[in-house]
């Protein structure tokens, strides 16, 4: 590198390091808006910045700015540029950056081609890269002192790669911007404005407010869809929806029985117990007396033997704290290694003479109550479950008291809320296998099952129908 852009290089890094909106005014002619101003600073401050929004408000123009001033202000940097789409990534974002580059005062420092942007003479170790989020290895192996990460539509970016994504970002020095219409009510993105906001700089932005964007789509959305739907909350409000759009039990519902204090009714404790083994998936004791779902207990990597012994230990403590219990159900999945469990419960409860009842639940079997309805038993439970919650909903908007209440767990929440359905060839509703939301990168919903099935109760057959606790 010749001295004249060596030392324009070294002028850069000295007077835009902190000042990225100075840099896209007078290196690129790109001149924010105050959002965009405030989001940049952000940027230079601090080590994470989300930004949920509607359409068309600049956000990838943002992005590419980003990425410029970054390269330009930072020794030896790396950039990845990601998306959930090549269409998304290379199209839009991509060409975005070309677009900046091209007419900005840096472009002799800056080589741009269909995958790169590098410093000239620096290929090596100074350069944007784009890597679509369709793998977690994609993230990975990058290394440096300065390192951003730019995640464009981050909401449709999956945990896994997330979590490659986090996992990379560990130097004093290393930054993630996320942009995204806020589609889904799961995942890092929306952790980013919820439970973990508080570890980053966060930005709502309406398409309402942004002189971008287009008035005559934001009013077809209006008359479209409503001002109340959830693609105006997303499209236009850039708000979460109150439920994803195939999610079977919506995240309203979830969260407004998790803030209730319900009063301990009834004489019969139910327990709930979701069986895991020694794989990743956790064993959950689910306790209810009445409405109250008392705080789970969850164990991993347990056999049958020890996991009766939590369960039969669960019920012990719960009888000593409540002494006017005069009944337990254990409800347990049958299924799998649950099997060998539900055989334990039974001879230690007949050996020991103890009060309660073990009923065994079978989810993949036919319903046996509204086999018309639902595809097999897991789902009309969780429907039931669905039905309770909406109806203390319903009954909190009338100003009515609340009759169920959910511990305040995060992970619990997520599980219930993001399980989605579909209707069967048939017309049932199919509750989405377990199998499918793991290729989704969420875990096992063993929380929200062992929950559901403390609300099940034994039939005279053997099989279950749904108990109200009011």
């Amino acid at each position: 590198m010749s001295n004249k852009p060596y030392n324009l290089l070294i002028d850069l890094i000295e007077v835009y390091w902190d000042d990225p909106v100075a840099f896209a005014e007078d290196m690129l002619d790109f001149y924010p808006d105050e959002w965009q101003r405030n989001v940049l600073n952000d940027l230079a401050g601090n080590p994470r910045v989300s930004i949920r929004s509607g359409q068309g408000v600049g956000k990838t123009g943002l992005e590419a700015v980003a990425c410029i001033w970054f390269l330009c202000c930072r020794p030896n940097p790396k950039v990845v540029c990601t998306a959930p789409s090549k269409e998304q990534l290379f199209t839009v974002l991509w060409a975005e950056i070309a677009k900046w580059l091209e007419s900005s005062k840096v472009k002799n420092l800056l080589k741009w081609t269909k995958t790169r942007v590098y410093m000239v003479g620096h290929e090596e170790r100074w350069f944007a890269t784009a890597r679509t989020a369709t793998r977690p290895e994609n993230m990975q192996g990058f290394h440096e002192d300065y390192m951003l990460f730019i995640v464009d539509e981050a909401s449709g970016v999956a945990d896994p790669i997330m979590e490659a994504i986090l996992g990379t970002l560990s130097g004093d020095e290393n930054k993630l911007l996320m942009c995204g219409n806020p589609t889904r009510t799961s995942g890092t993105f929306y952790d980013s404005h919820n439970r973990d906001r508080e570890l980053y700089k966060t930005h709502k932005v309406s398409s309402l407010d942004s002189p971008r964007t287009s008035k005559a789509n934001i009013e077809m959305l209006k008359k479209k869809y409503n001002e109340g739907s959830d693609v105006w909350r997303v499209r236009v409000l850039g708000e979460f929806p109150k439920a994803e759009s195939d999610a079977f039990i919506p995240l309203e519902f979830a969260e407004l029985a998790k803030t209730a204090n319900v009063n301990v009714s009834g004489d019969t404790l139910y327990i709930g117990a979701d069986i895991a083994r020694y794989g990743d998936d956790e064993t959950v004791i689910a306790s209810r007396i009445g409405g109250k779902v008392f705080p789970l207990k969850m164990y991993s990597k347990q056999g049958t033997t020890a996991t009766t012994g939590w369960i039969l230990a669960t019920a012990r403590e719960m009888r000593q704290q409540y002494p006017f219990i005069r009944r337990v159900e254990i409800k347990t999945d049958d299924t799998g290694v649950g099997g060998g469990v539900t055989d334990g419960l039974k001879e230690a409860i007949y050996n020991q003479n103890l009060p309660y009842t073990v009923i065994p639940i079978n989810n993949g079997a036919a319903s046996d109550s509204d086999e018309e309805h639902y595809e097999n038993k897991g789902t009309e439970c969780w429907a039931a479950v669905r039905e309770v919650l909406e109806e203390n909903f319903s009954k909190h908007m009338q100003g009515l008291p609340l009759d169920i209440e959910l511990p305040d767990d995060e992970k619990l929440i997520s599980q219930l809320t993001t399980r989605k359905y579909r209707m069967t060839s048939k017309g049932k509703i199919a509750l989405e296998r377990k199998e499918d939301m793991k290729k989704r990168g969420l875990p096992s919903p063993d929380r929200a099952d062992a929950v559901v099935l403390s609300f099940a109760t034994g039939t005279d057959n053997g099989a279950y129908a749904f108990e109200r606790p009011f």
